[in-house]
């Protein structure tokens, strides 16, 4: 029985399919659905979990490359919510793209990490290195 890290079972199942070069979405509570892709809803109520405590918790465990995020987060949340982000990233290079951009990223990625994120813009593309 697991005791310590990720407990989520579907959350380790999509962790576990991740090699070098892919990437995940963690994703805010209003993010559509994608047909096709994998998705895991870690959503409780607004704002339980946040995209923060679930990056920062993926992070523990993974060998980050390039992290993508929208520029418009940058424009529309306070420096609090960007040094919350940033600590969450771990050090992980921050790319930052329109939010059109990023959205075409998503039908690469492997899985959709629903949260209870409720904050504009946060979502989040994980790369692995």
């Amino acid at each position: 029985m697991l005791r310590s890290g990720i407990l989520n079972p579907h959350l380790l199942s999509l962790l576990a399919r991740v090699r070098h070069t892919n990437t995940i979405v963690i994703a805010d509570s209003m993010f559509p659905h994608w047909p096709g892709l994998v998705e895991v809803d870690l959503s409780l109520v607004p704002g339980i979990p946040t995209v923060p405590q679930v990056v920062a918790a993926v992070l523990a465990g993974w060998k980050a490359g390039p992290v993508w995020m929208a520029e418009e987060f940058r424009k529309t949340n306070d420096d609090g919510v960007q040094q919350e982000f940033a600590a969450a990233f771990r050090g992980a290079e921050v790319r930052f793209e329109p939010h059109l951009v990023l959205k075409a990223r998503v039908p690469g990625a492997l899985g959709v990490v629903r949260t209870g994120e409720t904050r504009i813009y946060t979502n989040v593309v994980l790369g692995s290195a």
